[in-house]
């Protein structure tokens, strides 16, 4: 049994027509810094696509990094929805094709640092029938509305990386 990762892009996502997360990139004193950026007020998205290669079953691990532009306390709280296509079998439209219900997490910022690097999991359990080789759409946002827990932390969260893990058996 292996572990099969994918890193997705940052700077390769597909934003919605309202309510997106921002990019941007932030020159930093050594290196830049891409990003995503959430609002702490306005429930906010973005879309990964993907290729289910070699999935086999169970559920799938969605490992991300962040970090507050500004905040060094609390809480913020992330989504993620996922929807899966078997091409020639499905009958679904594409352009209707709905997602699973989302799982979220709500991850603690760590001390006093307001731009330190966090790392937080998302286990997606509704699945969407998902098979090997499906084409798979995943909605990632930050839950500012606070539909499924209270995400009280002030200023943007940024988005840095994102990685989709799951098992080939």
């Amino acid at each position: 049994m292996a572990t099969v990762k994918q890193d997705l892009s940052i700077l390769g996502t597909l934003l919605p027509a309202s309510n997106y997360a921002r990019r941007d990139v932030f020159s930093g004193t050594n290196f830049p810094v891409p990003c995503l950026k959430f609002d702490p007020s306005t429930q906010q998205s973005c879309f990964f696509y993907l290729r289910a290669i070699n999935y086999g079953s169970g559920n799938i691990t969605i490992r991300f990094q962040w970090y507050a532009d500004t905040a060094s306390s609390a809480d913020s709280v992330w989504e993620a929805q996922l929807a899966a296509i078997t091409p020639n079998t499905d009958s679904q439209d594409i352009e209707t094709k709905s997602l699973a219900t989302l799982n979220y997490v709500s991850d603690t910022h760590l001390g006093t640092t307001g731009q330190r690097l966090h790392e937080a999991t998302i286990t997606l359990s509704n699945l969407d029938s998902i098979a090997a080789g499906d084409w798979c759409v995943l909605k990632f946002s930050r839950d500012a509305d606070g539909t499924n827990a209270t995400d009280d932390m002030t200023g943007d969260a940024l988005l840095v990386g994102l990685q989709v893990e799951y098992s080939d058996t």
